[in-house]
């Protein structure tokens, strides 16, 4: 019998990059699907899958400035508006994609080349790269058509957009488990989210809430990315009650748990 050969000094196995190789193919011929059947429906294609959402936030912007025409913070409506809707709706519609991930792909997760983690992959990143153009038109209209007089800190906003991303990945990761397993989570999950809109701080500052109700609004995850989105734009307001480990937290566990479920229940899933 002869035993296979080791690899000589020096050299890799070429195995991995294969695998790597492999799914790289498969995340970019899933995200091009998904553009082709989503986005190439409607006229302009993926460019109103932008617009779209930012044409939307923008109008709701100019509505409430209209009634509500001192901000907490700031002297523009819109952009205090802006700063609180664009993390909410970036988590909001990445988690949500993610977490049909499973369903979207379910016919293409036949073939053993294409992994529940590469559909996952594929919806994260094209939804995110969706918002986060959808977040840059907005940010600039307001601050171009609006006398905003914000103080733009960079590294800050990206830490806001990238935390508001780990916590829609791992929630949406965790969530792809549970609507794939058990259908009833899909519909409880959405009366779940209805309220989040009211108490994730977009209408209004955190430190304005009167206790004991801000010790049970700090829990809420969206509280602390959407202050630290106004803590970039806003010099004056410092948003002490941020924590980033506690978002952190929330996002690794999520994640560690649904990539978990899903590795061990995958094919059972794809066989219901």
């Amino acid at each position: 019998m002869t035993l296979p050969s080791a690899p000589r000094h020096g050299q890799i196995p070429r195995t991995g990059h294969r695998r790597s190789f492999a799914s790289l193919r498969a995340i970019s011929a899933l995200i091009l699907r998904e553009m082709a059947s989503t986005y190439g429906r409607s006229p302009g294609g993926y460019l109103w899958a932008i617009l779209e959402p930012a044409a939307g936030i923008t109008l709701l912007s100019l509505v409430f400035a209209a009634a509500f025409r001192s901000p907490p913070i700031g002297i523009s409506f819109p952009m205090f508006y802006a700063t609180g809707m664009l993390p909410f709706v970036l988590f909001s519609d990445v988690q949500s994609k993610a977490a049909l991930s499973l369903m979207f792909s379910k016919q293409l997760l036949a073939y053993p080349t294409v992994t529940f983690l590469d559909a996952l992959v594929a919806r994260f990143m094209l939804n995110l790269m969706t918002q986060l153009m959808v977040g840059y038109i907005v940010l600039t209209g307001c601050i171009l058509m609006f006398d905003t007089r914000v103080s733009p800190d960079l590294p800050v906003i990206i830490t806001a957009f990238a935390m508001t991303a780990l916590l829609a990945l791992g929630i949406g990761t965790l969530n792809c488990f549970l609507f794939t397993r058990f259908n009833v989570m899909q519909r409880a999950w959405s009366i779940l989210m209805r309220p989040m809109f009211i108490i994730s701080g977009i209408f209004f500052l955190f430190e304005t809430i009167p206790d004991p109700y801000q010790d049970y609004l700090w829990y809420n995850p969206l509280i602390h990315v959407i202050g630290l989105m106004r803590r970039g734009f806003y010099s004056n307001y410092d948003a002490s009650y941020v924590s980033l480990p506690y978002v952190s937290g929330i996002s690794l566990v999520c994640l560690f748990l649904g990539l978990l479920f899903l590795r061990r229940y995958s094919r059972e899933l794809l066989n219901s």
